[in-house]
């Protein structure tokens, strides 16, 4: 039996990187999947490719940080669906700047899509999981939510809020058979990582016990588990497949 049919699933920031892959890992488990993306070609590729593994499919275009258009997608995909039954909030941004430098529309930027998103699209999903007494609620934060690091407190700010967020609502809605749980990676090789400076990324992996960035198939694993039946009694958790940059 696979273990995430026949569940639903919405994955924002679905079309590359750790969302695609925990889409695609979803797929494999048996579960339909959705793509919310930005990026309308690479969310239809990566619904061709759950399409393609035998699930059923779709893809939706949005900005995760524009209420009115995060209402639009969530209800589409509910009207494909017939509802959503697994939330992953993986959608996010990276940027680096000392904060005597920063400009403010920078750190504007970073709780809009990084934080501001997860609200919102937690939001749009919960009525429909609190009617049916079951959900998987999984934010992505980051192990420098646990740390902190130079050059990247606008990140840093907008994942601990996201770890605020999951515990809290933890409280609200376990009791309703939803469970809420946050994966906080390690440096992952991934295009947004590639997209940092690479003395920055040099000297994290440096950092790192393990001496090299993960991959996006180490990390969904995890969101397969706590979207399982088998991570029901994750509430409000923090799972940290990094690397040991975060040991706790």
């Amino acid at each position: 039996m696979k273990k995430l049919h026949p569940r639903t699933a919405l994955v924002t920031g679905g079309a590359r990187g750790i969302g695609r892959a925990i889409a695609l890992a979803f797929a494999r488990e048996g579960a339909a999947v959705a793509i919310l993306d930005r990026r309308g070609g690479r969310a239809e590729e990566t619904a061709h490719e759950i399409a393609a593994l035998g699930a059923k499919s779709c893809s939706v275009v949005a900005d995760v940080g524009d209420e009115a258009e995060v209402k639009a997608a969530a209800m589409h995909v509910e009207a494909v669906f017939g509802g959503i039954d697994i939330l992953v909030n993986n959608a996010g941004i990276d940027t680096t700047s000392r904060v005597i430098d920063m400009p403010v529309v920078m750190w504007d930027d970073m709780i809009r899509v990084n934080l501001r998103s997860i609200f919102l699209c937690t939001r749009a999903v919960l009525p429909g999981m609190t009617q049916r007494k079951w959900g998987r609620i999984i934010n992505v934060s980051s192990q420098l939510a646990h740390k902190g690091a130079a050059d990247m407190a606008h990140y840093a700010a907008a994942k601990a809020g996201v770890l605020g967020f999951t515990r809290s609502l933890a409280y609200e809605v376990a009791r309703d058979g939803i469970t809420v749980n946050a994966i906080c990676p390690g440096p992952i090789d991934t295009e947004l990582f590639r997209n940092i400076p690479e003395v920055w990324r040099k000297n994290k992996l440096a950092e790192l016990p393990i001496g090299r960035a993960g991959t996006v198939d180490e990390v969904a694993p995890t969101a397969v588990l706590l979207a399982s039946d088998e991570g029901a009694y994750y509430i409000g958790a923090s799972l940290n497949p990094n690397g040991g940059d975060v040991m706790i």
